[in-house]
């Protein structure tokens, strides 16, 4: 039985603030290490649990991008009203999220990490037609966690909504038509080990971004959940050394 708590957190702090979002299907528990390793050095964050996630997959497929964007605008808006100074982070399609936000609301400073740049499976270019057959994806998910205490962190629905799937997909392509509009300071991290997510993400999102300052910065031993996988101290440890050089 799955006792993890699904619900979005909140730690208060300084002036400056982090928000963190989680992955498509996910939920804030993948994000709350991080929050509180974050919180521990003075920072105020807000973890957000996205429409449609940590709860159903019925409630799942009443949603679309924009839910999960709005969702997200939420916390920045929240951050916004208590820090001088704020920063957007999130895991996956959160790293989409997150971007979007750069985009359109000029945080202070983005961390994407493993963010898609596209979807590799061949599957996913038939779900548009799919999805008026099909409603339910039961996804084929092989652990690429090097740790195994990882999955203790996780919980993601196990079914998907195809027109979900195909929300997720429009909104790879808005955000990647976005990236030169985002220029604020930028860091993207992908894990090596990532079966998720195109090895080549990372830098094409690093590539296309808009931002005078941006780095790139791999992990050889983490896989697509880098905040609670093997390495997920040292990811944590450099999200808030580069929070720390862009809020002087």
């Amino acid at each position: 039985m799955n006792t993890l708590d699904l619900n979005p957190f909140f730690f208060a702090g300084g002036p400056v603030g982090c928000l963190l979002v989680h992955g498509f299907s996910g939920s804030p528990p993948e994000m709350r290490p991080m929050g509180e390793y974050l919180a521990g050095k003075g920072l105020t964050v807000r973890g957000v649990r996205l429409a449609g996630h940590g709860t159903s997959p019925e409630d799942m497929a009443t949603t679309t991008w924009r839910d999960w964007v709005a969702s997200a605008e939420a916390g920045l808006r929240e951050l916004e009203s208590l820090c001088e100074q704020v920063f957007v982070a999130g895991l996956s399609m959160g790293g989409l999220l997150s971007l979007h936000l750069a985009a359109h609301h000029s945080p202070n400073g983005v961390i994407s990490m493993s963010t898609p740049a596209y979807i590799a499976d061949w599957r996913f270019r038939l779900l548009p037609l799919a999805r008026y057959f099909i409603r339910w994806f039961t996804p084929d998910i092989e652990s690429d966690l090097t740790d195994p205490e990882a999955e203790k962190h996780l919980s993601a629905y196990q079914v998907l909504p195809v027109p979900c799937l195909v929300s997720l997909g429009q909104l790879i392509r808005l955000v990647r038509q976005e990236l030169p509009q985002v220029k604020v300071p930028a860091l993207v991290m992908q894990g090596e080990k990532d079966h998720h997510v195109p090895a080549d993400s990372a830098p094409i999102i690093f590539e296309e971004l808009g931002a005078a300052e941006k780095e790139l910065v791999w992990w050889p031993n983490s896989g697509h959940c880098i905040t609670v996988d093997s390495e997920r101290e040292a990811v944590w440890a450099r999200a808030y050394e580069f929070i720390a050089k862009h809020s002087q």
